[in-house]
């Protein structure tokens, strides 16, 4: 391990960060924007206002990341320099996880004085400051007058990060155990920095401080103790008035044990001392202060554990906290994290690990079961949601106490959260807005399936669609119970009502189609997906997903002999939403036309368009080919250049659109204006319409794989009434995904 960690910071180039620009430097105008003499202009506009440096630098979303090295996590002190390779690591985390940039600062500095006036002169630098391992008691008082005199946020992360994130675990954990915050006794282990901020935080939560027993290396901190003076001005405040005694008698009838010391100090006979279910948070890294194994075999009732490992349930890990709070304190410009934003970081934890889990955050880690309760009482580091709940919640927090400078619609907040993770975010945002605005009925031919009970739940959650299930509602119910969610669906079972009327409608539409009407009534009662195309087709839903667990077109074929295409369409297509960066792309067709001809391409192309306007995305369309222009003639050529041209000659398009064109020329802005100056497109193309089946499918996959775009789909167009075909192994948020697409579309008519 050791080995493979040195070789991993010491590849070229070495270390793990490094400094990007955000504005072009290709060309001289662009330098002496850059520098001299542009960059006078914003100068004199932060001289005449300070907070100007917010809107013309990066100090709105830079921290410096500071520490000393007197108290690394299992080193201890060894110095500034040593220190730098996990200064650096915390970098990364708060880039990777809140988009937030670091400087890391290493200051040769023992003298607390010196260390507060170096960090004080930095302020005009940075938005905000997270202090790192830094011993205790210092670290206390380092905080404490950094807080007082800058007027941007400061954070000790070695105190309050653990706090929060094990704090937002106690809350769900006292629910579990039917416990309350202010009747349970807390024994801590240990009464250093992290110990007293958690204890402290607990109070704030709502234990009371005299429930509170703190236990040190020399025993109880008790009030005999604090009068002799061998406690410091920070843990005399957990001082009580006990008799001497250790570790055991603390935890002797606790409810809560908080462990933040060394590894192994912790038996099953003081486990098995403590009260009725008891909680137990042994945090001691690498080892823990009882065995996780160890622990739950000390009892046979519940006992709720978290550790600090990754390798067992409820892992208390800072990266939780502090990458979010930070980025909802810059983004308000808080002049410090409070109490308050503190809290709110908890509770959000708290509530979103209560939530339905991802498929993503599930697969991620090992597809074990993720499910509120007393093995899950804390999100994982890896739940991208964790940004989009806390980050908003300190944010507002902030605002409501007093501590933010400028204030923001919270909605709309969320919003560009999500935008910071990635086009298609942003992308599907306005897709959910619109379907939140006027939800649909939205049938689900799957509707025993697992996956597609937890999205129903959450299209309800959202208010995105009203979701019907088709299936057994036993086995539907049953489900939805099993996983613990706040749904009460809609069912429609095809073996227990009476559905003649669906089998009148089937054998209408395919008695001279080789159906007989015996086959219409099995078709209706065994086969979801005929049963939920009827239901669409008879207007009792306004939409449909199916195709989680069949093949593509076995799941496609029955909405398309009952439903059908659209009057205006003879061809249906799947169309995929690939978004990189800061670019999006409609592609088609992806699933459906094997050979299209130049009228399967024109109607895709026109279908295509439409869909993109869905996304607010103003369509300009290229017919793709290994050619341009004419290049060169062939069959195959010939049809995207037919069908361009039908397109561009149609007075009712109202898009650009060319073709046929290679798929670099249409969309590189070079290539394509530069060379084709005579193109309709004055732009690159943002819907791609491959030649064929093949290509299409190719295209779209090496772009998703190799290129790194995000996809949403196969998003199906043409068909007369709203329906898309899922993909085998489609998570719940791409079922939610096409399930507001779906809304959308039916609004639409």
């Amino acid at each position: 391990m050791d080995d493979d960690a040195l070789e991993y910071h010491r590849t070229d180039p070495p270390g793990k960060i490094e400094i990007a620009t955000t504005k072009p430097t290709n060309t001289q105008r662009d330098l002496s924007l850059a520098y001299s003499p542009g960059v006078a202009a914003p100068c004199r506009e932060i001289d005449a206002d300070a907070g100007e440096a917010y809107q013309y630098t990066t100090k709105g979303n830079l921290v410096g990341v500071v520490s000393n090295g007197s108290a690394v996590l299992g080193l201890g002190d060894i110095g500034a320099q040593a220190s730098k390779p996990v200064m650096e690591g915390k970098g990364v985390l708060f880039k990777r996880f809140a988009d937030i940039d670091v400087f890391d600062i290493e200051l040769d500095l023992d003298d607390t004085d010196a260390f507060v006036e170096s960090v004080a002169a930095m302020e005009p630098t940075f938005g905000g400051i997270n202090l790192e391992d830094i011993a205790a008691p210092a670290c206390f008082e380092i905080e404490e007058r950094l807080r007082e005199r800058l007027s941007i946020p400061v954070f000790h992360d070695d105190q309050h990060g653990t706090a929060i994130i094990s704090g937002a675990a106690l809350l769900n954990a006292v629910e579990i155990s039917g416990k309350d915050l202010a009747d349970i006794e807390v024994a801590f282990a240990g009464a250093g920095a992290a110990a007293v901020a958690t204890a402290e935080f607990y109070v704030s939560l709502g234990v009371r401080r005299e429930h509170i027993t703190m236990c040190d290396i020399d025993g109880l901190l008790t009030t005999e103790r604090a009068e002799s003076g061998d406690l410091d001005e920070y843990s005399r405040q957990f001082a009580r008035d006990l008799p001497e005694g250790d570790l055991a008698d603390a935890m002797r009838g606790a409810d809560v044990f908080v462990g933040l010391s060394a590894g192994g100090i912790v038996s099953q006979e003081m486990v098995r001392s403590m009260a009725d279910d008891p909680i137990i948070f042994a945090m001691a890294n690498p080892d823990p202060e009882i065995g996780y194994e160890e622990a739950k075999a000390a009892r046979d009732d519940t006992v709720i554990m978290a550790t600090g490992r990754s390798d067992y349930p409820n892992q208390v890990n800072n990266v939780l906290g502090f990458p979010f709070i930070f980025r909802g304190a810059l983004d308000v410009r808080a002049t410090e994290i409070n109490e308050e934003m503190k809290v709110a970081a908890a509770t959000a934890l708290a509530d979103l690990a209560r939530q339905d889990v991802p498929d993503s955050v599930v697969k991620a880690y090992g597809d074990q079961p993720l499910q509120f309760g007393p093995n899950y009482i804390i999100p994982k580091p890896l739940d991208a949601r964790v940004l989009f709940e806390v980050a908003p919640a300190v944010a507002r927090a902030a605002i409501d106490s007093g501590a933010a400078r400028v204030e923001r619609d919270i909605d709309e907040y969320v919003e560009r959260l999500e935008a910071r993770l990635g086009k298609s975010r942003e992308m599907m945002r306005v897709v959910l807005n619109k379907a939140k605005s006027d939800p649909k009925r939205i049938a689900l031919a799957e509707g025993t399936d697992e996956t597609i009970v937890r999205a129903a739940s959450q299209m309800v959650e959202r208010g995105i669609a009203e979701p019907i299930l088709i299936g057994d509602e036993d086995e539907i119910r049953s489900t939805v119970a099993n996983l613990g969610l706040e749904l009460d669906p809609t069912v429609v079972d095809p073996e227990s009502g009476d559905y003649e009327a669906y089998t009148d409608h089937l054998y209408e539409r395919r008695k001279r189609k080789g159906i007989t009407r015996r086959e219409a009534e099995s078709m209706i009662r065994d086969d979801t997906d005929y049963f939920g195309s009827v239901m669409v087709d008879r207007g009792d839903a306004d939409a449909m997903l199916t195709g989680l667990t069949n093949h593509y077109p076995s799941a496609l074929r029955p909405p398309l002999q009952v439903i059908g295409t659209a009057d205006d369409a003879e061809y249906a297509a799947g169309v995929y939403m690939l978004t990189f960066k800061n670019r999006v792309f409609f592609v088609a067709d992806a699933t459906v036309n094997q050979a299209p001809t130049e009228d399967v391409l024109e109607e895709v192309t026109r279908h295509t368009a439409d869909l993109a306007r869905r996304f607010d995305v103003e369509p300009r369309a290229a017919l793709l080919s290994y050619s341009d222009f004419g290049s060169v003639d062939n069959e195959g050529t010939r049809k995207p250049r037919e069908a361009a041209r039908r397109l561009r000659e149609d007075p009712t398009v109202e898009f650009p659109v060319d073709g046929e064109m290679q798929a670099d020329t249409a969309v590189v802005e070079e290539m394509l204006t530069g060379t084709y100056e005579f193109t309709d497109l004055e732009e690159p193309a943002n819907v791609l319409v491959f030649p064929n089946l093949e290509a299409g499918n190719i295209g779209y996959k090496l772009l998703q794989r190799l290129g790194g775009a995000e996809a949403i789909g196969p998003m199906l167009v043409g068909m007369d009434e709203p329906v898309h075909v899922l993909q085998r192994g489609d998570e719940v948020k791409d079922i939610v995904n096409l399930a507001a697409v779906a809304t959308v579309d039916a609004q639409h008519g």
